[in-house]
């Protein structure tokens, strides 16, 4: 299985990066007012925002080329979590579009969306 691509530095993001953690239940309201309420997921679902600035044509060129092999959504790839560096087996990109910033020599940046699958 694919791995998302590290930047040189052997990083996978960079400041300003984000992470959240999200739970999903659903609710089920009965015309008597009462509600059964059912864990979709038997464990917590991450996602993560990995902002990257300053990437060099090597790096955005690494980039795009992963984001194409994955299809988008539709593919799937291992992803180490930067902040606690677990791997995530069974992620996906949660995007469609990679929109890439080009603001000079080495200066290129993206905003990618990563989640984990269930």
């Amino acid at each position: 299985m694919a791995s998302f691509p590290a930047l040189k530095s052997g990083a996978v993001a960079q400041y300003g990066s984000d992470r959240e953690r999200r739970f999903s239940t659903r609710v089920f309201r009965f015309v008597d007012g009462s509600e059964q309420r059912i864990a979709q997921h038997a464990a917590v679902l991450r996602r993560w925002t990995i902002r990257l600035e300053r990437l060099d044509e090597a790096e955005l060129e690494t980039l795009t080329e992963f984001f194409e092999m994955q299809g988008g959504r539709a593919g799937s790839f291992s992803f180490t979590d930067p902040w606690d560096e677990v791997e995530y087996p069974d992620c996906s990109f949660d995007q469609d579009e990679l929109v890439l910033e080009f603001r000079g020599e080495a200066r290129g940046g993206a905003v990618v969306l990563v989640r984990e699958n269930r």
